[in-house]
């Protein structure tokens, strides 16, 4: 069958763990002239957990530095095993020594080392040694070899600690202080005490770490320890200041340790009570005496030692109030009653109450306020209905729909006014009517008149003769709103009249004439002065002589010569005809 088994007895893996055997297989019974083959097997022998564990060596001595962190890896200890895999795993303990409660040990499965750890602070000045008894035991047993003896194995460990310069170290983790508000500039506020734990003792000294704003509110004694106010304090602001102290050695400033502080600033009397908010306050029209009109509470600023018991009162100061008066409830809230029946807000429809509350403190403060009182119009069961001026209306009897007309008729009558105003401004234009006629204060008329024989649609005496416009003459034009300036008459006679000095006479007048209006004027003075020996020059009687002009230029000149084109037109057709 071809079965291999173990020619010798109890094999050791750890001494060989490969061998090499060779089988040859032969047919016709291993006859001569039969056939044979061969072939190599490789058998490796699997391990046993059979090799208990072991220390290299009984005493093993580590050195420490006392200024090692707790938490912190320290050393590393080994126990061998000649077996592979997990039967070569196993556990680090400690079973005794005085430095069980210093430090601990914990087993890396991959390395499967013992890890020593620090617990506990160490302190060279208070204990220079350890010893500790470390054991090593695997964790997966055979029971079938356990007559081969325990496995695990102990060793001892001791531990040296070492000595280093250590910063300097404060009495307390922490300090709470306290100190009083409106405290004086320097008024101690407590100590804080530091000591070199080494042997050598070095003198110490503090400062406060400015890395925050609040620490600059305070200053300390380098060499004391001592912390001072170094600004007034309001606890009402800032009840409360977090510090931090440091202290170095003289000797090595490099060595700092830290401690935080914290100040409580406590509370005086300093702030007066006051109104707990803004009361609106009403009391209707059909109150009856005594009755409650409105509950107030007060607040302060302080604490409750120094302000939580209240006292409300009127203002002594006054006469007796004939409205209201106010009843103390004893438990920091008052009550405003009607010390009358019925109020009327047609005859006052606000009052004013003086109030002096004061509080309990050491020493005690008060504050004045005053509260305003509104009279209004409430439904029976005390709901209030309306403050505002259409209850007035509603009592004089004008419903709504009333009012309503009363402001359209007003409404109404504004609009009438605006256009009355608007129809007389309108009437005061200027008569001008032709957008092209660029002059100004030229009056046009519609009205061509019944030529040179009408003489009753225009005066022309004024034209014929200076002498008779010297009286005044008012414009058609502009309406004069003051009464006009007496004019010089001349006195000289007509042949003695200078065309230019009238002329220049007139313009002066125009100029001084307060009737006038503010634009330039244009006056014309057509008087042509006496006969010349030549004969006038006029066109007036044109008409009645012949003449060879054409004038069908007009024609072209447009509408505003359209007139004059018909007039000369029928001229030459009467001459034609």
């Amino acid at each position: 069958t071809g079965v291999i088994r173990t020619a010798l007895h109890n094999m050791d893996r750890e001494a060989r763990e490969h061998y090499s055997v060779v089988i040859q297989a032969k047919d016709m019974a291993g006859q001569v002239g039969g056939l044979s083959g061969s072939t190599t097997v490789n058998i490796t022998l699997t391990d046993v957990n059979d090799n208990p564990p072991r220390f290299p060596q009984k005493h093993y001595q580590l050195y420490v530095p006392e200024s090692a962190q707790v938490g912190s890896a320290v050393g590393k200890i080994k126990a061998n095993d000649a077996d592979t895999g997990s039967n070569a795993d196993m556990k680090y303990t400690i079973i005794n020594g005085d430095g069980s409660g210093v430090f601990s040990i914990s087993t890396d499965k991959e390395t499967r080392e013992g890890i020593l750890s620090l617990k506990k602070p160490l302190n060279y000045e208070k204990k220079k040694s350890y010893t500790l008894n470390i054991e090593g035991a695997n964790t997966h047993l055979d029971f079938r070899f356990s007559h081969l003896g325990p496995f695990k194995d102990v060793t001892m460990l001791k531990i040296i600690v070492g000595d280093v310069d250590e910063p300097p170290l404060f009495t307390m983790p922490s300090y709470v202080m306290e100190v009083y508000e409106n405290a004086k500039i320097g008024t101690p506020v407590g100590t804080v005490t530091a000591q070199d734990p080494d042997t050598a003792n070095s003198l110490v000294r503090y400062f406060i770490d400015h890395n925050t704003e609040e620490d600059r509110y305070f200053t300390i004694d380098a060499s004391t320890g001592t912390i001072k106010t170094a600004k007034i304090f309001d606890r009402e602001e800032t009840p409360w200041y977090n510090i931090t102290v440091a202290a170095s050695e003289i000797d090595n400033p490099g060595l700092v340790s830290h401690v935080p502080v914290g100040v409580r600033i406590l509370d005086i009397n300093d702030n007066p009570p006051e109104l707990a908010r803004d009361y609106d306050v009403v009391v209707c029209e059909n109150a009856k005496p005594g009755q409650v009109i409105q509950t107030i509470s007060a607040t302060d600023k302080d604490n409750s030692a120094n302000g939580a018991r209240f006292h409300f009162s009127l203002d002594e100061g006054l006469s007796l109030n004939p409205n209201f008066t106010l009843r103390n409830n004893e438990d920091n809230t008052a009550s405003i009653l009607t010390r009358r029946r019925r109020y009327s807000r047609t005859t006052q429809d606000t009052y004013y109450l003086p109030l002096l509350i004061s509080d309990g403190g050491v020493p005690p403060l008060s504050s004045s306020t005053t509260l305003t009182v509104r009279v209004c119009a409430c439904e029976r069961d005390g709901r209030v209905r309306t403050c505002h001026a259409e209850a007035f209306l509603s009592s004089a009897g004008l419903s709504t729909g009333a009012l309503i007309a009363i402001l359209l008729c007003v409404v109404i009558l504004l609009a009438i006014v605006v256009l009355f105003i608007t129809l007389r401004r309108s009437k005061k234009e200027p008569l001008i009517i032709s957008e092209e006629d660029v002059r100004e204060n030229v009056v046009t008329y519609d009205d061509e008149g019944g030529g040179e024989e009408d003489t009753e649609a225009f005066d022309i005496t004024a034209l014929r003769n200076p002498s008779a416009a010297e009286e005044l003459k008012y414009r058609r034009d502009v309406r004069p709103e003051v009464k006009p300036v007496s004019r010089h008459h001349l006195s000289s006679s007509l042949d003695s009249i200078d065309v230019q000095e009238f002329i220049k006479q007139r313009l002066a007048e125009a100029d001084l004439d307060p009737s006038v209006p503010p634009y330039d004027s244009l006056q014309t003075y057509a008087y042509e002065g006496h006969r010349s020996e030549a004969g006038s020059i006029s066109s007036l009687d044109s008409a009645t002589t012949h003449s060879d002009q054409d004038y069908n230029y007009l024609g072209d000149w447009g509408p505003e010569f359209k007139k004059l084109a018909e007039l000369y037109g029928e001229i030459e057709s009467e001459r034609t005809t």
